[in-house]
């Protein structure tokens, strides 16, 4: 009862010293509590951020990828149905472990052309496309979502849900002005000749885009109007495919050399893990006449940015922790001196160190604890603020982050009570109550 009256002696006595340390350690409680929380959750946030700028997987056939590889082969608009993917496959990529990591995908077919005389590259493509999958679920996909920086000058996306006629086309906008072609105008595209027919569409354009690329001189189409030109029908030419992945390690880019060289216990972790290589991997698996690759300066970026991120925030996290240590030692240590005529009265009637030190400690933790778990929660708050400020969505809390606060705050508290306790050590109560 004796040392419980002692510590609330103390509280009544230096509440106001005790509200500025529990103040300090709520303020660096709150900064680690927030840059842990944000470093934890900012590997999905970039990763979406990332995603907004498209794909980050392309699939091809592998015949297609060989002769590319082989011959340097530039993409000249023709296609041959034997370097192709089966359209009945695309649904494919849904079934994989990670499937619930492709976020979009969308097929495409790119085609030579006349248009006006002229000679025109048009892609075929699903822009908002319901597919059905194999396990019975539905997904609507496609360049809507791929494409979304693009810019829509005049008109509107083509809307595959709606019941129109897809006979339609989105141009870009140096096609539109070399075409002098408006919202509304009509197309008549000639393509393949087969069995001495020239197959002719005519397609109304409902959308010009500007994309800040080569896709500003094209013509972008539903994808079965294209193959019908091409001569492609039920085969795709390649899959753009963004996925939700983990940024490379070690790991993952031993796996990218060669999968045959993992350990079973290698293999597991990287197989569970959504890499980008063990994605496409399992792509491969899914469609095996396939190569999926991944842009390698979208994986590298995405890795770039979260390890520069993270380790700014770890250092705000290190200053903010160093500076609490130091107002706790500074407060603490003030604390002492003004009751050292109390300490040197405990040491004179028989009190030994270790006690005194488990006093000052017990009233410092106390208080710890108090500022931990208010600074705790004014944490995760602006950890909410840095989300919906940084990144337009709020920040997941992570369980993990209270037990790290929890140990940091445990140990600034000791690294800054040790100063006073040093000070403690030497008072000598002659002294101290003689008032030297």
């Amino acid at each position: 009862m004796f040392f419980f009256r002692m510590i609330k002696g103390a509280y009544i006595r230096q509440w106001k010293k005790m509200l500025i340390i529990a103040v300090t350690i709520a303020l660096g409680a709150s900064i680690a509590t927030a840059m842990l929380n944000v470093m934890l959750d900012v590997g999905d946030k970039i990763n979406q951020e990332l995603k907004a700028y498209g794909a980050n997987i392309t699939v091809v056939s592998k015949s297609a990828s060989v002769l590319n590889n082989l011959y340097e082969i530039e993409d000249d608009g023709s296609v041959e149905v034997d370097e192709m993917i089966k359209e009945n496959d695309v649904g494919k990529l849904k079934t994989i472990f990670w499937a619930f990591n492709i976020t979009d995908f969308a097929p495409t077919v790119e085609t030579s052309v006349t248009v006006g005389g002229e000679k025109h590259k048009v892609v075929g493509t699903w822009f908002n496309h319901t597919l059905k999958l194999v396990t019975g679920e539905t997904v609507i996909t496609g360049v809507t979502n791929l494409r979304s920086w693009w810019e829509i000058k005049s008109g509107r996306w083509i809307d595959e849900q709606a019941s129109e006629n897809l006979d339609v086309a989105m141009i870009g906008k140096s096609f539109a002005e070399k075409q002098n072609l408006k919202v509304g105008d009509k197309i008549d595209v000639s393509g393949r000749v087969v069995d001495g027919e020239t197959k002719t569409v005519s397609l109304k354009v409902v959308g010009i885009f500007e994309a800040g690329d080569e896709s500003d001189d094209g013509i972008y189409a539903p994808l079965e109007k294209v193959q019908y030109l091409s001569g492609t029908e039920n085969y795709v030419q390649k899959i753009e495919v963004s996925a939700l992945t983990t940024p490379d390690n070690e790991l993952a880019l031993k796996a990218a050399k060669d999968v045959n060289s993992l350990s079973i216990a290698e293999y597991e972790l990287w197989y569970c893990t959504a890499y980008v290589s063990s994605i496409c991997y399992q792509i491969q698996e899914a469609i095996p006449y396939t190569v999926a690759s991944a842009f390698r300066q979208i994986a590298e970026s995405e890795g770039d940015i979260l390890d520069k991120t993270q380790l700014l925030m770890t250092l705000i996290t290190i200053m903010s922790m160093i500076g609490a240590a130091l107002g706790i030692s500074n407060l603490v240590t003030s604390s002492v001196m003004e009751r050292s005529g109390e300490i040197g009265l405990m040491k004179a009637v028989g009190a030994k160190n270790s006690q005194i030190i488990i006093l000052i400690l017990t009233e410092i933790f106390i208080t710890a604890i108090i500022g931990a778990v208010g600074g705790y929660f004014m944490g995760f708050g602006f950890a909410q603020i840095i989300g919906h400020t940084v990144f337009g969505s709020s920040i997941e809390m992570n369980g993990m982050v209270a037990f790290i606060v929890a140990v940091i705050i445990l140990a600034v508290t000791l690294v800054g009570s040790f100063p006073a306790i040093r000070l403690m050590l030497r008072l000598r109560p002659s002294e101290v109550l003689h008032g030297r």
